[in-house]
């Protein structure tokens, strides 16, 4: 996936600022898909040039213009295109993994250490992603089409962060149980 497509995406749901949508890049789409507000705002010029995403400019009182951007018919076109296409399975790329990977290398209280460290960070992840389910996705049943597409995500998302406690825990477990000088020269 590209860039351009998420923020095609993310404006499909309503027009914004490109400051607002790096606000909705840090929370929504940013759960899955990453990007800076440099990155944003250069996509967002290009978006325009090729006719994907119209710009309004709108008044500020004592500050420069702010543009509002909307996906234009043909941006709609683009988007409904790439989402008929397969998607490819995304490979992994996790520093955790690589650590994991070599870890025979130090003592296990490193090891552990340092999964004790993100599994603080997956129960935070876990722990928003239900708030969230809480607040806007209490009643799945008589959500509209596209909160109910949007709900979806949050799903895998709690689904993946589940797992991976899951995994994490009995990692963990696992490690506890080996010799404290269990490291490799």
């Amino acid at each position: 996936m590209a860039l351009s497509h998420a923020i095609l995406s993310a404006l499909s749901d309503r027009p914004c600022s490109g400051y607002d949508l790096a606000k909705q890049f840090d929370g929504s789409v940013g759960f899955f898909w990453h990007a800076s507000h440099q990155q944003i705002y250069r996509e967002l010029t290009k978006l325009e040039q090729q006719g994907l995403v119209a710009a309004e400019a709108v008044a500020q009182a004592g500050k420069p213009d702010k543009k509002i951007y909307r996906v234009t018919e043909t941006g709609k076109t683009v988007l409904k295109e790439w989402i008929a296409q397969p998607s490819k399975c995304t490979a992994t790329k996790d520093d955790l993994l690589v650590k994991l990977f070599v870890g025979h290398l130090v003592p296990p209280a490193t090891i552990r250490a340092t999964l004790e460290h993100e599994r603080t960070q997956h129960v935070a992840a876990l722990e928003a992603y239900r708030d969230i389910e809480q607040t806007y996705f209490a009643h799945p049943d008589a959500m509209p089409l596209a909160a109910q597409f949007q709900y979806f995500t949050l799903r895998n998302g709690i689904h993946f962060e589940t797992s991976w406690l899951a995994w994490c825990d009995e990692t963990l477990a696992t490690l506890k149980t080996l010799p404290a000088d269990a490291a490799s020269p």
